[in-house]
This record gives structure tokens, C-alpha cells and sequence, in this order.
């Protein structure tokens, strides 16, 4: 029998809970969770009543960092699917793919057939998604070049796309950016010629100039603002200064030496009504800039991109602890020869990036007091170096050391090599589907009012580093249950419970031999819709 049946037809749920009108699909849900207090296990049910709208609006993408490795590399791949462009390599002809995103190259189950097959489909089935082809792209950077020569100077992809692409990127040009050279390495002082001027809340006012006119030029319904520029050192969060919302905007005001480039950027958008999230680690979202998205009701997201070494960590990790091992020793080397090692090769922006790699594995540790004291946590050492000849061709080197039975141990060695900018390309394309899709589902919890989700969409922790989340609420890291997370919550909109690989259907007598009879019927299809 075949265990996994792959579907890519839509589907229509049918149920009393679930209804489809032409504008949204609106389904009654039932959350089952379960609270602890000293001894006492409760389980509990509510209702929540879901409701997302299926018609996908004309949406906007302006990266900060545009012609940077990132952002030539998001929009050559945009370009190549949207054109079907292929190329030759020395390995034969190339055809454009999404491979690497999980909206757009992964499936997820949605139930099992009459015969107990598990059918799957494509991750953007779940609900209507906006496909990365749609996305009109712009954005800034602190270099003038335009994006073909920016595609060229990253050095990401093959030479034969790039002679292709180039007549679609030549006349693709950034928008000035903000600079301010005690934020990032002074190396990157060289590239710093497509500058604003001005105060900071001139430049400000002026980013937020550009947003309107970028979306009003294309006609866009909405515009999502990523930051995928250069890491930044740490802003001191100091009372006074950016420890609300109001002082925020008095210290824009008066021009503090403390408010970073991605924190204008972040405020910009903002204001302009438009979700900002944040692809570096650096503390963008300082108190006042999470309090002003709240008062606004506009969605953020970060931190830093989880593409290799940080990805396969909160998965080794997961598993380790589960599976009663203890990791008691972690050593993460990274060397890479992009503009990004080069930047992080100054102290300050290392330390930035050496925070978000750092916290990773503290959820999962602390889930687990058998093996691990109260405070006590691996040792865990981050190291990142700048070898430019490599390139964009990263090399991870990760040493798990753990204590497993009567005293013994346990080493693990990890190399990765990966290409830094075709790892983290797909994973913008999926932030900024979720986010746009996030933006279309409203919520009533039984007896109260319909709302949205919570400015700081904690939904996009699987794509993110060091996640960010609502004051006061768990941080996850566990990269499994990050997706399952998201998956989990996407049915929800559709009225199905949860995917809960409990698998009765093949565990009980009864339930087996009567699949076995259905088995031995003539196939029936899938109830799908066209």
C-alpha cells in the first residue's frame, strides 16, 4: 500500500463549521489546549471563529539592502520564474525553481484517503497565497549600482542567467538609503555612494516620501518593507530615548546618536501602514518601535534570517534533548567571503550576529530539568570569519559534545556548505507571503470582539533566528514545532483540527481490517474543487 498520496488540486472542506462566500472563508473552530497549575492538569475547549479573505491583493516588496547579494538574488529569482528563463551550466540546461521555500516548495498533510493513505499537498494550497511571481519589487541601498551589476558584483548565480536577466535588471535602480557609518563596519564606507541627507527625521520623512510614491507609481493595494541590508551594531536601549513610542519620535526629532538606520526604516513604514520585518540581527524593534506598531496596528516580524548552521541547530538540539542526551558543549565556526562576512568582520556587527546564533537552543534546554539545572545551559560558542575567497559559498563547521549513559559521551561533527544568498533568498519570499496572508485573517474568540493577530507576528519564528514575540509570551525555537505552529493555525482557518500523527486508523483492529474492505473497492476520487 502506498504510504503518501500527492495531490495539487484545490480543495473544499465540507463541513457545518466551515462556510465559503465569494470574499472570505469563514470557519468555526474548536482550541483545545491544556493548563497546568501545581499538580492539576485541565484540559479546556473554545471557540474561535476564523475568517480570512480569499482574494489576494496587488502587493508591493521594497527591500532595504536592494542591490545587495539578497536583494539582486530575490528579484533574479522573481524574474526567472515569472519569464521561465533557464540557463546552461556545465552540468546542462538550468530551469528556475522555488526550491528552498517552504510556501512555495514544500507540502503539508491535509488528511488520508478512503485506503488510509496520507494525501499532501503543495503548502500554498492551505490557503489562497500570493505567488512571489506577483510581487511588484523595490527598494534601496546605500551603493547606486543597478541590479545587474549588482546581480554581477554578488557573484551568486550562474553567468549564463545573469546575461539573461540583465536586460530585465539593467534599469532597475535603488532608491538613496540611510547611512550612518557608526552603525555597520567602516569597510562598507566604500560602496556608501547613493546616500539621503539630511536630519534623521528629514531622512525618515523622506523613506516614507519614497514608499508612497513606490506604491501609488504600481498601483499597489500594499507594500511589505524587509530589511535585508547590512547588520548593525546594538542600539542602547536607554529610558528617554527609545523606551516608548513617544520618546521615540522626540529622539527622530532631535536627531539621537542612538537611533539606528533599520529603526528609521522600521518607523517609515509604520506609519505608512505597511508590515515591516526585520532580516538581521541587530535590535531594530528597540520598546518604542513595538509600542508604535501596536498604537498602529501594523505587523513587524524578526529577527535574522534561519537559513544553515542556526536551522540545523534548533533541529540537532530538538532531537538530542528529546531523546534524553545532553548536549553540554556547542562550538559554531562559520567562514564566508560575502559583503555580510565583510561586514561582520568589525566587533561591533559580529556581536550583533553572535546574540541572535546564541539563543537558539534556551526554550529546548530549559524543557528539560532532568538533564539540565536550574540555569544551567551548554557551553556555546559562536565564531564567524571573513575569507573573501569563498565568496558566497559559506562553510559551517558545528562540534556537539554530549553526556549520554553512565558517564559516557557523545561527539557529533557537522560541515555545511552552503551558498549563503540561495539559502536566504527563498526564506524572504516566504516571509513575506505568510506576512501578507497574516494581514487577511481575522479571529473572534467566542463571545467577544473579531480582531487581528498580534502586531508582532510570532507565526514567522520557523524563518527567523531569534524570533520575536509579544511581550510576555513563550519564545519557541524547536524548528519542527515552529512549522507545525503555522500549519496548525492555516487549518484552523479552514475548520480542520490539527494534524496530530496519532494514527488510530492503523493502530486499532477494527479500524484495519475495514481499510483493508475499502481497500479492495474501486478507487473513488478526492472531493475537490476545480
Amino acid at each position: 500500500m502506498t504510504s503518501a498520496i500527492f495531490s495539487d488540486n484545490d480543495f473544499k472542506v465540507e463541513s457545518p463549521d466551515v462556510r465559503y462566500t465569494e470574499e472570505h472563508i469563514v470557519a468555526n473552530y474548536k482550541y483545545e489546549t491544556t493548563s497546568v497549575e501545581g499538580n492539576v492538569v485541565r484540559p479546556s475547549r473554545r471557540t474561535y471563529t476564523f475568517k480570512t479573505e480569499r482574494r489576494v491583493p496587488k502587493t508591493g516588496l521594497m527591500l532595504v539592502g536592494w542591490g545587495g547579494n539578497n536583494g539582486s538574488t530575490t528579484t533574479a529569482g522573481i524574474l526567472a520564474n515569472k519569464h521561465g528563463i533557464t540557463w546552461n551550466t556545465k552540468s546542462g540546461v538550468q530551469t528556475p525553481n522555488y526550491w528552498g521555500s517552504m510556501t512555495q516548495a514544500s507540502t503539508v498533510k491535509i488528511g488520508a484517503d478512503p485506503a488510509g493513505n496520507s494525501v499532501f499537498i503543495p503548502f500554498n494550497r492551505l490557503l489562497p497565497m500570493l505567488s512571489p511571481n506577483d510581487l511588484v519589487v523595490g527598494g534601496w541601498d546605500i551603493s547606486s549600482l543597478n541590479l545587474a551589476d549588482s546581480m554581477e558584483r554578488a557573484e551568486v548565480l550562474e553567468y549564463d542567467l545573469q546575461r539573461k536577466l540583465r536586460p530585465y535588471m539593467e534599469n532597475m535602480v535603488p532608491l538613496p538609503s540611510i547611512y550612518f557609518p557608526d552603525f555597520i563596519a567602516a569597510n562598507q564606507a566604500d560602496r556608501a555612494d547613493n546616500v539621503l541627507s539630511g536630519s534623521k527625521k528629514e531622512q525618515m520623512e523622506q523613506v516614507r516620501q519614497h514608499i508612497r510614491d513606490f506604491k501609488a507609481a504600481n498601483e499597489l493595494e500594499k507594500v511589505i518593507v524587509l530589511w535585508t541590508a547590512n547588520t548593525e551594531r546594538f542600539s542602547a536601549v536607554e529610558a528617554g530615548k527609545n523606551d516608548t513610542a513617544d520618546v521615540l519620535m522626540k529622539s527622530i526629532e532631535r536627531g539621537d546618536a542612538e537611533i539606528s538606520p533599520s529603526t528609521l526604516f522600521a518607523v517609515a513604514s509604520i506609519l505608512e501602514g505597511c508590515a515591516y520585518i526585520n532580516g538581521s540581527p541587530q535590535n531594530t524593534f528597540v520598546p518604542g518601535v513595538i509600542e508604535l506598531a501596536e498604537r498602529n496596528k501594523v505587523y513587524i516580524a524578526g529577527d535574522d534570517f534561519k537559513s544553515g548552521q542556526t536551522k540545523m541547530k534548533s533541529v540537532l538540539v530538538d532531537f538530542l534533548v528529546n531523546a534524553g542526551i545532553k548536549p553540554v558543549s556547542i562550538v559554531s565556526y562559520n567562514h564566508l567571503g560575502n559583503n555580510d562576512g565583510r561586514n561582520l568582520s568589525a566587533p561591533q556587527t559580529f556581536r550583533s550576529k553572535e546574540i541572535s546564533k546564541s539563543n537558539v537552543v534556551d526554550d529546548m534546554v530549559a524543557s528539560n530539568r532532568i538533564l539540565y539545572d536550574e540555569n544551567e545551559h551548554p557551553d556555546h560558542t559562536v565564531v564567524i570569519k571573513y575569507v573573501p575567497y569563498v565568496g558566497d559559498s559559506k562553510r559551517a563547521m558545528d562540534e556537539y559534545t554530549s553526556e549520554i549513559f553512565m558517564g559516557g559521551t557523545n561527539t557529533i561533527v557537522l560541515h555545511n556548505t552552503c551558498e549563503d544568498s540561495l539559502l536566504a533568498t527563498p526564506l524572504i519570499y516566504d516571509l513575506v507571503v505568510i506576512m501578507e496572508l497574516c494581514q487577511r485573517i481575522k479571529v473572534t474568540p467566542e463571545g467577544e470582539e473579531e480582531e487581528g493577530f498580534h502586531s508582532v507576528i510570532s507565526l514567522l519564528s520557523y524563518l527567523l533566528k531569534a524570533p520575536l514575540v509579544p511581550q510576555g509570551t513563550p519564545i519557541l525555537n524547536a524548528l519542527f514545532a515552529q512549522r507545525q505552529c503555522m500549519v496548525n493555525v492555516f487549518r484552523a482557518c479552514v475548520g480542520l483540527a490539527p494534524e496530530n500523527n496519532m494514527t488510530l486508523e492503523h493502530k486499532l483492529v477494527s479500524h484495519i481490517e475495514a481499510a483493508k474492505e475499502t481497500s479492495e473497492r474501486p478507487p473513488k476520487r478526492m472531493r475537490m474543487s476545480p
